[in-house]
């Protein structure tokens, strides 16, 4: 069983008129074309969040990459003199 809570907005006229106007066109009602909305809306934000916390981790591990890369480095240089 789903369960769902009721969620009052309170939303500019034009805004309404047009998300009517795009759920009538796809064919779902208001509450549905709402609710996709919303469903989107955190799918993106959870993907941007996502990739800011990727860049930030890489961020803090890129000074320790250099530095292994480095070692890397001067060993194969050793074992080809």
């Amino acid at each position: 069983m789903i369960f769902m809570k009721a969620v009052l907005l309170k939303l500019p006229d034009d805004l309404v008129n047009a998300g009517d106007n795009c759920a009538e066109s796809l064919g779902v009602s208001r509450a549905e074309y709402i609710r996709r909305a919303i469903a989107r809306m955190n799918d993106e934000t959870t993907r941007a969040k996502r990739a800011r916390d990727l860049i930030r981790a890489s961020k803090k591990v890129r000074a320790e990459s250099a530095r292994v890369n480095a070692e890397f480095d001067a060993i194969e240089a050793d074992i080809e003199t």
